[in-house]
């Protein structure tokens, strides 16, 4: 077996300003355990005492000992203490630990920063919690499309030359939110569009779920906070060691209004936040502090012999920074972005296989291939066993289908460039709505997001009206038999439009 070669870090990203040996947030909880307290309190399970037993057996005792609610004061006092830990290890001013994912953190900042008719300039591959957040504010946003690969279809970030742009031709915008990296890895020019931004006094949001790994190893792309972002949302749960949901905002700078910005937080936060959740995040925190870098650099090194092994398989095709024509510094070497078309099966029959004969779990899987996704939880078990499950799919005899054409990459850049929007997404979602057949959409106004895997970037967003183009992608892409989430029909027979008809 091929030697994983470790090398001593040349220097860490960011040493920690603070010791980072203590976790508040388990400290509160073990005092609390310890104590043997008797509850009369939330949640009503009272430590699992009558837990129907599969689910016991399923999720063991401990987890329902550790689900509980402290005093106020002794759960208020350890959160601020951790997230005080958690902003020094992300480098930023503060932190606000959230349990809804980065969903409610990417809600909460745009409570916190818009109003209603406020311009937003918005990167075209927003997650639906940013468009959920448009409907929330009543804000107007101005979307700015990402670069396309011609071939790959896949984005390559949104660049700066055309945040400028949008900026110039909005002066009045109050913000500019992006999303980095994309759901494949691929980072924007953060420092270039901060800059940018800020030459005008706008404020930057970075929707930075897929990155919560960045700030701790120099091999990675540049983090939000580092890159001077004002603020960003990280979900800890995707690439650390974090219970689902685990996720945070930090913000660092002058241009945010606190006072509003922590309303916005409690706002969009349930009162009854799940502890072991808190716990795990703080504890995540204390890991990557502590020993981050080489935790990542075992992990990088494992990702690196993983695509290297499978580059040597006939029919596997990797995507990474050189096939997509960016710079090294922008893509993150931990994400497989795996092709398998040269094995003439989609990504949906490969995840089909995997999942059914291997017993592996790709993150994501469309019509072009599959998604896998390193961490520092990986072993060189469980990436061998992903290596050896596709060398035997792309070995065994012929079982190859027919493969769906492929859409052209210009009807893709006509798709997702903005078009008319007619109403604002606020307005558009609460309007009278109706159902009706896709073929027949053509000119309608769009009551929901459309966001089709690949490549995961919204052709519809409420309020637009749609046009020949977009209905021709999304007929196209829903006969490859793409999901398109946001949608009330995820298969696309019917697509809800905004009913014009009322009034008239």
């Amino acid at each position: 077996m091929e030697a994983l070669a470790v090398r001593m870090p040349v220097e860490h990203t960011r040493p920690p300003a603070t010791s980072h040996q203590s976790a508040p947030m388990l400290d509160a909880l073990d005092a609390y355990l310890d104590a043997g307290t008797i509850s009369f309190s939330t949640p009503g399970h009272k430590s699992g005492r009558l837990i129907d037993d599969e689910l016991r057996r399923l999720l063991g005792d401990p987890l329902f000992r550790a689900d509980v609610w402290l005093n106020t004061s002794r759960h208020d006092t350890a959160l601020r203490a951790a997230e005080r830990l958690a902003a020094d290890a992300w480098g930023a001013g503060e932190a606000f630990f959230t349990v809804n994912g980065s969903s409610s953190g990417n809600q909460a900042v745009l409570l916190a920063l818009l109003g209603p008719g406020d311009k937003v300039i918005v990167a075209r591959d927003a997650h639906m919690s940013v468009l959920s957040g448009l409907i929330l504010t009543g804000a107007e946003p101005v979307f700015v499309s990402p670069t396309l690969h011609p071939e790959q279809l896949m984005s390559t970030g949104v660049t700066p030359a055309s945040i400028e742009t949008a900026l110039a031709q909005h002066p009045d915008a109050k913000l500019v939110v992006l999303t980095s990296p994309t759901y494949h890895g691929v980072a924007s020019d953060l420092p270039a569009i901060v800059a940018a931004a800020h030459a005008r006094q706008v404020p930057v949001m970075v929707d930075e779920a897929w990155g919560a790994h960045f700030p701790f190893h120099q091999s990675l792309p540049i983090h939000a906070m580092a890159a001077g972002a004002d603020v960003a949302v990280v979900s800890l749960h995707k690439t650390l060691p974090t219970i689902s949901q685990g996720a945070m905002i930090v913000t660092q700078g002058n241009r945010i209004d606190r006072g509003r910005f922590k309303s916005s937080v409690r706002m969009t936060q349930t009162t009854s936040r799940c502890l072991p959740i808190l716990a795990s995040i703080d504890s995540a925190r204390r890991q990557v502090a502590l020993h981050g870098w080489g935790l990542l650099e075992l992990t990088l090194a494992l990702a690196a012999l993983t695509r290297r092994r499978l580059q040597e398989t006939p029919g596997i095709v990797l995507i990474d920074e050189t096939s997509l024509g960016i710079p090294a510094s922008r893509f993150d070497p931990t994400r497989l972005v795996i092709d398998t078309g040269s094995l003439g099966l989609n990504g949906y029959q490969v995840e089909s296989i995997l999942r059914e004969e291997f017993g592996i779990a790709p993150e994501l899987s469309d019509g072009r291939g599959i998604v896998c996704v390193v961490t520092v939880g990986d072993t060189r078990a469980s990436l061998d066993a992903l290596v050896d499950a596709l060398t035997a799919i792309a070995t065994r005899p012929s079982q190859r289908s027919a493969l769906r054409p492929r859409v052209a990459a210009r009807s893709v850049g006509d798709a997702i460039a903005q078009g008319e929007l007619s109403m604002l997404p606020r307005d558009a979602f609460f309007a009278r709505s109706r159902s009706v057949p896709l073929p027949t959409a053509i000119g309608c106004i769009a009551a929901e997001p459309i966001i089709p895997y690949p490549p995961g970037i919204p052709v519809l967003v409420p309020g637009e009206r749609i046009c020949w183009n977009k209905l021709l992608y999304l007929a196209q892409i829903a006969a490859s038999g793409a999901i398109c989430a946001g949608a009330a029909d995820p298969r696309l027979l019917t697509i809800r439009v905004v009913d014009e008809t009322v009034g008239s």
